[in-house]
């Protein structure tokens, strides 16, 4: 009996601070460009949700060839999907989908949002991660 009022706190505890980052993440999060779950809305907006997936993926893919990388012990070439060029393409669909909207050449849609969403935050994560290892070359150049 004690269990299930700790566990609906515990719930609505998350949501609070999903709305709370949602709020403070600079998410318009209107309810037209939202994704909504069992009635609630998500806490950012379908571009900003695809960002954040972006984000993810990049830094396990990241992660994942730095370790790779690591346990062989030598200079590999980097993958496409970790490129400069796969990063500025990957900013660039997104740009275009966020200006073709804002001009009014069309409207985008949820689903479009999400995915040109998950490009952007790939690319930006991606070029942080670039950046971080042309500064660890230089380091290394030295050593």
């Amino acid at each position: 009996m004690c269990v299930r009022p700790v566990a609906i706190d515990f719930k609505e505890s998350v949501l609070y601070a999903l709305r709370v980052a949602g709020n403070n993440s600079g998410c318009h999060q209107m309810p037209e460009r939202s994704f909504f779950y069992h009635g609630k809305q998500f806490p950012v907006c379908a571009r900003c949700t695809g960002a954040t997936i972006g984000q993810l993926l990049s830094i396990v893919t990241n992660v994942t060839w730095m370790i790779g990388l690591h346990k062989l012990g030598k200079e590999r070439k980097t993958p496409w999907f970790l490129s400069i060029w796969f990063t500025a393409v990957s900013l660039a669909v997104m740009g275009a989908d966020w200006s073709i909207q804002e001009v009014g050449i069309k409207e985008s849609t949820n689903p479009r949002r999400l995915v040109t969403g998950i490009f952007g935050g790939y690319g930006v994560f991606n070029s942080y991660f670039i950046i971080g290892r042309y500064i660890a070359a230089l380091f290394h150049k030295d050593s």
